[in-house]
């Protein structure tokens, strides 16, 4: 008998067939793996070749180049005026166009790139899987809706309406508009759940979706999404807004194609992403050569308090660089600060669009061009099955990195050099410092979303003058905080304290940061609602300086509880005991019978009574160089504005000045100075001794850790004895304990300690 297992092959015939039959019966059309890695830009097509071979004239790509941008602006600003969520009247929104292939060519002058950047996940799902299916296919006048980030996003609060474009039969490109919608049926009321510990508890995840046909909405899927949301008005009017603004930019794009003929759209859609790379190429070859390295912490899951390693480094030979975040913290599979590496990249792209390179084209180019090195599963490439509803705590981080890395190196190439667009630039605060609120609002109607005080970061200082106040998010670029008036109007919230630029809380140096504000929220007018908040950086900066430049303060999130400030500012006298202050009002705590409570900054949401404080802080830039080399005149204007204290002058700038005047004493100033200089070298140690006491072989055991420690290959995780290690190219997710069942265990335990003592 022979035992030879044989193996059968099919027939050419009979594995046409099989094949046929898989994919005619795939069971789920999840996010494509490979799809989701690939950062290039597609190949040229034939179809681009010929373009570029009919239309060359650098001039008429220009002009087409223009008229594009012209309708990208129009379509963002029609989506500002008509948008009902509070990210769109605020500017968290942008309008693209793609090239038939998906690459995103250009996004509109202002908004988030970021948006943009991961649109062109879902469309080139859509060419994929959609175009040959009986089922679906891509006809002239349908409109794609998507937001689930594993199909291509940041998170799935990012609602975004995708059209494809036709002439003559020939799909020729894709246009989209994204905007940051907020409530879509998550576990917590806003969109961005805390608190969420699977993708099920994210609410309305939508793949690739056709709402659209024949530019009419599809009424039954709209029901749909509007059943799945607390807010169904907010998503029918967006849906809406998103679909007119998507027509009217392929309108326009159909009088360009009228105009200069379709073969120049074609050309410059392609030729403005090839010229980027070439241009970006073109500058690295300006830089040195060289590895900079650049880590932060975040420290807190939003749930727990923990120090997670953010990582990035960039390796930078000739006209290539590699960014590479290897070492960063493992996937918390039950927390809900994951990202998927696609959101990672655009991250990326945004920050050097923002930070280093602002004057070249606003598009996938920007990214396509680097090598790029994870870890995988690690909390920024973590797998589809983690949770990622507020990837944002961590994924800000990627903003500011490229500006801090590249200013390393950019920092010794002259001025005049093209790849010196802009002066070094110290980080910009870069956490989502807002309230996140739902509930019922004084008119009786069921909302949630958030405040749009995430757009008031104040920025970085530069190495020749200090940074702006709250000028913007550190992702987006003329965004704004909104109107108060209009925000009480709709909402049960009042401000006790909004938008008042906060002292001592920006990061010193030669140049100072940009401070923030700081705000006082409360409710009135409900019985039903609550906050939460999404930050980390409540006890380790977030934001660092640049050069010897200090960093940004830390936030945390401060409270009074137990009390109706409203029935306290009646009574006779209190409204001039009220310290419109935060840290006046926490320290003297002049409300009697509150709680006074200062805790992490993010905290799942929480429902409050009427009358209660909610106080937060927007922070402050990072800053640029010594301390002791900034102009005492500058100083002496920051207390006149009342930025900084005179301890701060006096204890850190070490300026010597009378107090009532502001009148500098400069030579008393340059002793004091010469002083301290003197006791910083006193202080000092031979960098080999420093090292034998600073550096330890392993993060501290009393400290939960997340990530590399010095050496990018060990992946630490956890804390004390149940702490554990891994290769990094092994790594597997860590899932966390409920913080709710380990403070029960911890009360269980203190009873039967004290039931134990009583016996």
């Amino acid at each position: 008998m022979n035992t030879t297992e044989s193996v059968a092959e099919l027939s050419p015939a009979d594995q046409k067939i099989m094949n046929e039959f898989l994919e005619e019966h795939q069971l789920f059309f999840g996010p494509d793996f490979n799809q989701m890695q690939n950062h290039r830009l597609e190949a040229r097509t034939a179809r681009e070749n010929e373009a570029i071979s009919k239309v060359n004239d650098p001039h008429l790509l220009n002009q087409v180049r223009g008229r594009i941008q012209s309708s990208l602006a129009e379509s963002f600003r029609m989506i500002e005026q008509m948008g009902a969520a509070p990210g769109a009247k605020w500017g968290d929104l942008v309008a693209g166009i793609f090239t038939a292939s998906g690459d995103l060519s250009e996004c509109s002058p202002w908004g988030m790139a970021t948006f943009s950047a991961v649109c062109q996940y879902p469309i080139k799902f859509c060419n994929k899987y959609w175009t040959n299916d009986p089922s679906v296919g891509l006809k002239d006048g349908d409109g794609f809706i998507h937001n689930d980030p594993r199909y291509g996003g940041i998170h799935a609060t990012d609602q975004s309406m995708m059209m494809p474009v036709f002439h003559e039969g020939e799909l020729v490109c894709w246009v989209s508009s994204t905007i940051h919608e907020g409530e879509n049926g998550a576990c917590e009321p806003g969109g961005m759940p805390a608190r969420a510990e699977s993708k099920y508890d994210e609410g309305l995840k939508m793949s690739p979706l056709r709402v659209v046909e024949n530019y009419q909405i599809k009424r039954d899927v709209l029901t749909f999404l509007q059943n799945s949301v607390r807010d169904p008005k907010l998503q029918y009017e967006d849906v809406k807004v998103k679909m007119f603004a998507v027509m009217r930019t392929l309108d326009r794009v159909r009088s360009i194609i009228n105009e200069f003929g379709v073969d120049a759209l074609i050309a410059f859609l392609r030729r403005n992403l090839e010229d980027t790379e070439t241009e970006i190429r073109r500058r690295l070859s300006e830089m040195p050569d060289g590895i900079v390295r650049f880590p932060s912490w975040a420290d807190s899951s939003l749930r727990e308090p923990c120090l997670i390693k953010l990582n990035m480094e960039l390796h930078k030979k000739g006209d290539r660089a590699t960014l590479s975040i290897k070492g960063s913290s493992p996937q918390m599979s039950n927390r809900a600060i994951n990202n998927v590496v696609a959101s990672t990249k655009s991250f990326l792209l945004t920050g050097i669009i923002m930070q280093v390179w602002p004057d070249l084209p606003r598009n996938q180019a920007i990214i396509s061009t680097f090598d790029f090195e994870s870890d995988y599963p690690s909390m920024m490439d973590c797998d589809y099955d983690a949770t990622l509803s507020m990837s944002i705590s961590s994924a800000f981080h990627y903003l500011i990195k490229p500006g801090q890395l590249f200013n390393k190196l950019l920092y010794s190439v002259p001025l005049e050099a093209k790849s010196r667009i802009i002066p070094a630039v110290a980080a910009q605060y870069n956490q989502p410092a807002t309230f996140i609120y739902g509930g019922l609002t004084q008119h009786m109607e069921v909302t949630g979303n958030f405040c749009a005080d995430i757009n008031g970061a104040g920025q970085g200082a530069r190495e020749n003058r200090d940074g702006l106040h709250s000028i913007s998010g550190c992702f987006s670029f003329m965004s704004d905080t909104g109107e108060q008036e209009l925000l009480e109007e709709e909402l049960p919230m009042v401000r006790l304290v909004a938008q008042t630029l906060a002292k001592d809380r920006m990061g010193f140096g030669k140049y100072r940061g940009g401070a923030g504000y700081e705000q006082m929220m409360s409710s009135k007018g409900t019985a039903m609602w609550g906050f939460m908040t999404g930050q980390t950086g409540s006890s380790f900066s977030s934001c660092p300086g640049l050069f010897g430049g200090y960093s940004s303060s830390a936030y945390p999130i401060c409270r009074v509880k137990g009390i109706n400030v409203f029935e306290w500012l009646k009574k006779p006298g209190n409204t001039e005991r009220f310290p419109f202050d935060i840290v006046e009002l926490m320290n003297k705590q002049p409300i009697e019978g509150g709680v006074y409570t200062a805790d992490d900054a993010g905290i799942t949401f929480e429902l409050t009574t009427e009358g209660e404080i909610y106080m937060i802080c927007q922070g402050g830039g990072g800053g640029y160089g010594d301390v002791l080399e900034r102009d005492p005149e500058l100083v002496m204007q920051d207390l006149l504005e009342d930025l900084v204290s005179h301890q701060v002058a006096t204890d850190l700038y070490k300026v010597v000045y009378d107090k009532a005047t502001l009148r500098v004493d400069p030579a008393a100033t340059k002793q004091a100075r010469d002083a301290e200089r003197k006791a910083r070298m006193a202080r000092g140690k031979p960098y080999k001794e420093f090292v034998k006491t600073w550096t330890k072989p392993t993060p501290p055991e009393n400290i939960p850790y997340y990530g590399s420690w010095g050496d990018n290959s060990v992946i630490y995780a956890g804390v004390g004895e149940s702490r554990i290690t891994m290769p990094s190219d092994k790594m597997h997710p860590v899932f966390m304990p409920d913080p709710r069942e380990v403070q029960m265990a911890k009360l269980k335990a203190r009873i039967a300690e004290l039931e134990g003592k009583g016996k």
